[in-house]
């Protein structure tokens, strides 16, 4: 059932990222601090300034249960296998966040990368297995449903899918809320008081364009707009694409006065078709992104967005190869974590509306 967008923010565990902002530094500088890396020279009141941001914060606290749910794994090391490495930041993220979810409780991360081929993900498996991994995360960087080698199907040790599932749920899997995230941004607008609402989507093939535009419907149906096929413009992924879907969008005879594009990446291209068309943002045209990267920060204004959260997502893989096979072998239906709100300066009440 669809509801308002929640007012309450979600608890989450703090990360290196709030350090590093609570303490005004990099987020490498508070690796540094908290590793206690010794060959970087850093002053001591940089130094005292991260460990007091740290402890303020409550970085690295775990509750009695959280630790007992990693002994299992205490001592021992972990195998992550991804198909890509390098295109993005997606596994980056998951990586890092099943870093620090296992990192106190003294666990190794050992990762391969695939590109998807039967040959490398057997010679991987063979190569993590002999060095003694006590489970595998097995990563796709495309949210997708996946059809796995039979030699997954006979792991000694347990598995878990981040960012992908199979068809029959046979193993623990995670994933993005996509459809709750695209309603959220759709909502977000609608809320300031945008009626006309045009969507610049990824490659239709993708399921989180797929189940970011169904979110955007859920929105405009709960908020009783029609939807209109014309304020969907189909883009993918590129700045050059939410470019020239903005142009689209733009020759319509009455143009959008928000629009949800589907990634930053596209919504930078938004952006600067807007300022080319004499347009400002969120003046004239309210402009939300999704996937939170670090360009989102840097534009002007600084780009309204929901974070994709991979790292939330390492972190539940992580603890979920210590818990116990489910009996029967019952299947798992797929996690999903949420894609937080991340409010910023690219939206606004329409001018009709804030006079």
């Amino acid at each position: 059932m669809d509801g308002p967008v929640s007012s309450q923010k979600t608890a989450k565990r703090v990360t290196m990222m709030d350090v590093a902002k609570a303490a005004g530094c990099s987020q490498a500088t508070v690796s540094v601090v908290l590793n206690n890396v010794t060959d970087i020279k850093i002053s001591a009141e940089l130094r005292a300034r991260v460990v007091e941001a740290a402890r303020s914060l409550g970085y690295g606290q775990k509750s009695f249960l959280r630790r007992a749910a990693l002994d299992e794994l205490r001592g021992g090391c972990i195998g992550f296998v991804v198909d890509q490495l390098a295109t993005t930041s997606e596994a980056v993220n998951a990586i890092e966040g099943a870093r620090q979810e296992s990192w106190e409780a003294d666990v190794t991360i050992l990762v391969a990368q695939t590109q998807g081929r039967a040959e490398y993900e057997h010679r991987a498996l063979d190569r993590l297995l002999r060095a003694g991994v006590q489970g595998i995360i097995y990563m796709s960087i495309f949210t997708r449903r996946v059809a796995l080698d039979p030699v997954f199907e006979t792991l000694p040790v347990p598995l878990v899918l981040l960012n992908c599932y199979t068809g029959d749920n046979r193993f623990p899997s995670v994933v993005p809320d996509e459809i709750n995230g695209g309603r959220q941004a759709t909502l977000a607008l609608i809320e300031k008081g945008h009626h006309r609402i045009g969507t610049i989507t990824g490659e239709s093939f993708m399921e989180a364009a797929q189940d970011r535009l169904i979110g955007y419907r859920k929105a405009l149906r709960k908020a009783g707009i029609d939807y209109d096929d014309q304020l969907v413009a189909q883009g993918s992924w590129t700045p050059t694409s939410g470019y020239e879907a903005t142009q689209q969008l733009l020759a319509l005879p009455e143009r959008p006065t928000a629009i949800f594009c589907q990634n930053d990446k596209m919504a930078w291209g938004c952006m600067t078709a807007l300022r080319e068309a004499g347009l400002s943002v969120p003046g004239d045209v309210s402009v939300i992104g999704y996937d939170d990267e670090e360009l989102a920060r840097h534009l002007r204004p600084q780009l309204t967005t929901l974070d994709l959260p991979h790292r939330a997502m390492g972190a539940w893989a992580v603890r979920r190869l210590d818990h116990p096979p489910v009996a029967g072998n019952e299947p798992h239906a797929p996690h999903k974590v949420a894609c937080a709100f991340i409010e910023r300066a690219s939206v606004a009440t329409p001018r009709r509306l804030a006079r």
